[in-house]
């Protein structure tokens, strides 16, 4: 940090200086504020002049991510374009509460090392470099990564006490679904539009079912999955080819249909931790004894028995096979082909090649197509080598010990695509 300069007169010139301040949710409105006046007045005490300010208003202090205001003050400190000496910051927890402590630290170390001076404010101690403020600083960024993991917790715990209790905690309602706003009392007050948030502490939100247009699109599509056993894709299909769009006003894609045929809010149960993302951290998918849910929650807009009937075909159709269980459900396949014209004279199957494959296809229902169209595709070639055989002359014995090796190739494609090959 460069010295104070004396003039003639003995007057000091100040020390310019750069301010860093973030605030951690939108709500806390005053809360850059407050810190810019508690570092006015250290700077007005000190004799810093405030050239420059770097602000992240409404941003978590857990990651880096979406804080420009520091990201930019870093870069301007290693770019060497800062027009300052001095960084003043309320406390050590505003570079963030980082659960590894070290991570504040660096970025402390980042300014010093371009020769500008970090000053904590509103600590009771000198950043001056000494043993004792080395270790209260680590022990400070050490508690402002505590107080986030505390936090969560109890955070986490309450939310899941108001699921018990039936009421949904954040997201949209989804399509065919509103969400209603109650409350103490559980006496409705307003229904809440996309992006609206309840403002009383006391207040609770529930869902209800949405416009009847709506929920007759939410029951059709469990209709046309359960008894037409139509696929997502196909779903989505249709109802993009009626002008139909989701509650986002997006046309409809096999995502957004497996959605609304898997969320439990559709039978009026109220779910939660399905999915983590607990302090900042990678979002992680938990398993269903780990969710927490409180059935029977809301008014209902799929029966039961719909709901689940969708879940086992959808069980079905993911389920996965090992190379076995697919070795042995192909084998049992060429058994259970039933014969479309009985044998002819002299043996073999005068089955049409279009017939033998088709049937083989839908007896193999469950089973990956490429293997099964594969394995098809060696019948009807095997087939069509019959048919196309013609006298059994030496020429053709030759040209048929030629083509051998392909049949072969083509009749083992589909045990070949199970492993087996």
């Amino acid at each position: 940090m460069k010295e104070p300069v004396k003039t003639d007169r003995e007057k000091v010139a100040p020390i310019r200086a750069a301010q860093y301040v973030r605030m951690s949710t939108e709500h806390q409105k005053y809360s850059t504020e407050n810190q810019a006046e508690i570092i006015s007045l250290y700077a007005a005490q000190r004799g810093f002049e405030i050239v420059r300010t770097y602000a992240d208003e409404g941003k978590s202090g857990l990651r880096l991510d979406g804080r420009d205001a520091l990201k930019q003050l870093i870069s301007d400190v290693e770019g060497g374009v800062t027009p300052f000496d001095a960084v003043l910051v309320y406390d050590v927890s505003r570079w963030g509460r980082f659960q590894d402590a070290d991570q504040s630290a660096y970025y402390e170390y980042l300014c010093r090392r371009a020769g500008i001076a970090v000053h904590y404010c509103a600590e009771q101690f000198e950043n001056d470099g000494s043993l004792s403020a080395t270790i209260i600083k680590s022990m400070k960024r050490a508690m402002a990564g505590e107080y986030s993991r505390e936090l969560s917790a109890k955070v986490f715990t309450g939310q899941c006490r108001l699921i018990t209790l039936g009421f949904r905690q954040g997201g949209p309602a989804g399509f065919g679904l509103r969400r209603q706003l109650v409350d103490e009392h559980r006496q409705p007050k307003a229904e809440l539009a996309r992006g609206e948030h309840k403002s009383l502490q006391t207040d609770r939100v529930v869902l209800k079912p949405g416009p009847p247009q709506e929920v007759e699109i939410v029951q059709r599509i469990y209709r046309m999955f359960v008894l037409n056993r139509r696929s997502e894709r196909e779903i989505a299909v249709l109802l993009n080819a009626e002008g139909i769009v989701t509650d986002l006003g997006r046309p409809w894609t096999r995502g957004t249909v497996h959605q609304v045929l898997t969320n439990e809010k559709y039978i009026g149960n109220n779910v939660y931790n399905r999915v983590s993302f607990k302090l900042k951290k990678e979002r992680v998918f938990n398993p269903p004894r780990e969710w927490v849910r409180a059935e029977g929650a809301f008014e209902p807009i799929v029966e039961l028995d719909f709901f689940v009937a969708a879940q086992r075909i959808i069980e079905e159709r993911s389920r996965r096979y090992t190379d076995a269980e697919l070795l042995e459900r192909l084998t049992e396949l060429s058994h259970h082909v039933p014969a479309a014209h009985g044998p002819r004279r002299g043996g073999g199957d005068r089955r049409p090649v279009r017939g033998r494959r088709h049937a083989l296809l839908d007896a193999g229902r469950g089973l990956p197509a490429p293997a099964l169209q594969a394995a098809a595709a060696g019948h009807a070639g095997e087939h069509g080598r019959r048919r196309r055989a013609g006298p059994r002359t030496e020429e053709g014995r030759a040209g048929r010990a030629r083509r051998g090796g392909g049949r072969r190739a083509r009749l083992g494609a589909g045990l070949a695509l199970l492993g087996c090959a």
